[in-house]
């Protein structure tokens, strides 16, 4: 019913920048949470950054001050704008969608998730 579509990976020189989007698609009334994880090889993987549909912020310390979320909730978009990229900022980036309240029944479902996309710091 609800399909996270991701866009913007790449591969970037650190010091570089990169954005990342993703659109949640469906049969979709509002969405609590909008954010984006990582993982990477023989890693877990981990929370980036997340944003409330009150447009409340979260990151993870090591792209504080580097990352910035931000939402549109009338598209049902997410946004990811990545300065100052790092090698070990290197990952497939997922885009997450939680609380998630259903038009038509009007209903909670459980967590969708994007296909992935890449990105790819060289030093």
């Amino acid at each position: 019913q609800v399909q996270l579509v991701e866009s913007g990976g790449g591969l970037v020189q650190a010091g570089g920048s990169l954005r990342l989007s993703c659109a949640a698609v469906g049969n979709i009334f509002s969405i609590d949470f909008m954010g984006w994880y990582r993982q990477s090889p023989g890693k877990q993987r981990e929370m980036v950054a997340s944003c409330s549909s009150f447009d409340s912020t979260s990151y993870t310390e090591s792209v504080k001050g580097r990352f910035t979320i931000s939402r549109d909730n009338a598209k049902n978009t997410v946004y990811l704008q990545m300065n100052s990229l790092k090698p070990e900022d290197t990952a497939i980036y997922y885009c997450n969608a939680h609380g998630i309240l259903t038009m038509i029944p009007e209903r909670r479902v459980g967590d969708a998730w994007g296909q992935g996309t890449q990105v790819t710091v060289s030093s």
